[in-house]
């Protein structure tokens, strides 16, 4: 899923870095500047990033809710299966990595035998009979696509280098953090932050979605790329964002390039100190004239 084909690899390489070098970020929105306004942090309260960036329901009541009032819902359907989706993902990435340094060069096999994760979550139960079988084949596509592009990539790498060593073999073939845990303090963020995964070979965040396209999700890689330039002090001037869907028994891909450029840097800043102000303040910011379809906290907010 985070692996790029040849021509993405041009368009991120040849297209956005170059964009992004002519149009360099103002310093003052580089995360290392974290100590400074405006990304100082105004008010007190940390958030998790997901917090920020999530802005499914458009005033943040949902916020208010479990912050606040400390009110706590069960996730909906489309959360459990998502969270079902992305483990299969970052498993199977995992398991590959654990074969290759076990194994080296004669590791093409047990890659090619991989077996789809099975989810271990409790919440399974929150499914109805049909949400789960369709899981289980989605399950069954996502993990056979992944697998073969796993395998592909570690045999080209080993068909041009037939004596590179393990480590090189896994950076060259897999060249990407998945689960990657960050401290989000200097931005007044949460100090577990957990980022989809981070390409170095780019360097490009990636944030891995599977539900239709929303402009507000390209936050979540803006915040994370802040948080990154917080800690390492190296620019992070891309972003992708990936929608996958099954549809006629097929995986469907499409990549939301982008770049991480001032104008998401302020949306993610205001977004943030908005929401902080609202936790801290205990600020109630009502109802959205619409909400979002299976909202978790709709019965609960109808109710308040």
């Amino acid at each position: 899923m985070y692996f790029l084909s040849e021509e993405e690899r041009r368009y991120v390489l040849r297209k956005l870095l170059p964009e992004a070098r002519r149009d360099p970020v103002h310093d003052e929105l580089r995360g290392w500047n974290w100590h400074q306004p405006p990304l100082a942090p105004v008010y007190e309260a940390p958030l998790g990033l997901w917090e920020v960036a999530g802005q499914y329901c458009p005033t943040g009541r949902d916020l208010f809710l479990r912050r606040v009032e400390g009110k706590h819902v069960a996730p909906s359907a489309a959360m459990v299966v998502g969270g079902v989706l992305h483990g299969v993902v970052t498993d199977l990435i995992l398991a590959a990595k654990r074969a290759i340094y076990a194994q080296g060069s004669d590791c093409v096999p047990s890659l090619s035998a991989l077996p789809a994760p099975q989810p271990q979550r409790a919440d399974l139960e929150r499914l109805s009979s049909a949400e789960r079988e369709a899981l289980a084949v989605h399950v069954g596509l996502l993990a056979a696509f992944e697998r073969h592009r796993i395998v592909e990539r570690v045999e080209d790498i080993l068909a041009r280098q037939p004596h590179i060593g393990l480590d090189a073999l896994a950076a060259w073939a897999l060249p990407v953090v998945v689960e990657q845990r960050l401290d989000g303090r200097f931005l007044g963020l949460s100090s577990h932050l957990s980022a989809d995964a981070f390409a170095f070979g780019e360097p490009m965040i990636a944030d891995l979605k599977f539900g239709p396209q929303q402009p507000f999700h390209r936050l979540t890689t803006t915040g994370y790329a802040l948080v990154l330039e917080s800690v390492t002090e190296m620019p992070i001037d891309i972003g992708s964002v990936v929608y996958a869907c099954f549809s006629g028994g097929h995986l469907r891909l499409e990549r939301d390039f982008h770049r991480i450029d001032d104008e998401l840097r302020q949306w993610f800043i205001e977004a943030r100190d908005e929401r902080m102000r609202l936790v801290e303040e205990g600020i109630d910011p009502g109802r959205p004239a619409a909400c979002a379809e299976d909202c978790p906290y709709e019965a609960v907010c109808a109710g308040v």
